[in-house]
């Protein structure tokens, strides 16, 4: 049976038409599947569905999504990354053919970032709710372990904000007001877990990491629930010792509104995946 499916022009010059054609007469897709996004069962036959391309450096895995929580594209992962969805899904009885996810990354684990921060520098990110306007929008606390340098510089300074704000991010004297989207930015989550916060890549194409995880992170039901609600997940980033590792949602939420009143926070809403 024919499947309400969304192949996007990206998807398709990497599968080819003959398997695009498979997939949209139904003969390779499946028609129930659980979201790679919000990780809860579609069907193919009866709702519009994303196909999701996930590309390691040896593999690739297509996957598939509600249309309202993804579009169809392509998404950059690791090759370990990927083979680690692929057997976590075997694990559970899943079907590593058409449904493998990559693996994400949240909620207080500190990982390497790349580009605007050096190689020894670590980023804390910790996942939770923000409660802004009376709404609850999801969020990620960014905090690296030590000053951050301007690349192909030696000084003792910390440039953490100053290259976030020249990249889009919008400082914040209190959160009053959901910050505004920055485009070409993105969370990648799927699979019900967080896998990279991603930026646009300065020689054209498909994003590239800017903080990626080294395993996959778990989020909160709640948190799953309010990204997907949003579509946008809200970064916060501080200089080292702005924030701190805060154990509550509460007292992360004081750090936060402490910093924005020392001028020591900026921030922007993320679309999910790239949108």
């Amino acid at each position: 049976m024919p499947r309400m499916l969304d192949v996007s022009d990206e998807v398709r010059a990497e599968i080819g038409d003959e398997e695009a054609a498979r997939l949209l007469a139904g003969e390779s897709a499946p028609g129930s599947y659980d979201c790679t996004s919000c990780r809860t069962p579609g069907d193919s036959e009866q709702e519009r569905t994303s196909t999701v391309l996930f590309i390691g450096d040896e593999t690739a895995v297509l996957a598939f999504a509600h249309a309202t929580c993804l579009p169809s594209q392509v998404v950059q992962v690791t090759e370990e990354q990927l083979q680690g969805a692929v057997r976590s899904i075997g694990a559970v009885g899943g079907e590593p053919q058409q449904q493998p996810l990559p693996p994400q990354h949240t909620q207080q684990s500190p990982q390497q970032s790349s580009n605007l921060v050096p190689e020894q520098a670590v980023l804390g990110v910790t996942s939770g709710l923000v409660l802004i306007q009376n709404e609850l929008h999801p969020a990620l606390v960014v905090e690296p372990t030590a000053p951050v340098a301007r690349p192909g510089t030696f000084g003792s300074g910390d440039d953490f904000l100053p290259l976030l704000i020249e990249q889009g991010f919008m400082p914040m004297t209190e959160l009053a007001a959901v910050p505004p989207v920055l485009h070409g930015w993105s969370v990648l989550l799927a699979a019900g877990q967080l896998h990279a916060v991603l930026q646009p890549n300065p020689n054209g194409g498909r994003p590239v990491a800017w903080w990626q995880a080294h395993q996959p992170l778990q989020v909160t039901d709640g948190w799953r629930a309010a990204a997907n609600k949003h579509q946008q997940v809200l970064m916060f980033a501080a200089p080292v010792g702005s924030i701190g590792r805060q154990p509550r949602e509460d007292l992360m939420r004081d750090a936060l509104d402490k910093a924005a009143a020392n001028g020591k926070l900026v921030s922007a809403a993320l679309p999910l995946a790239g949108i």
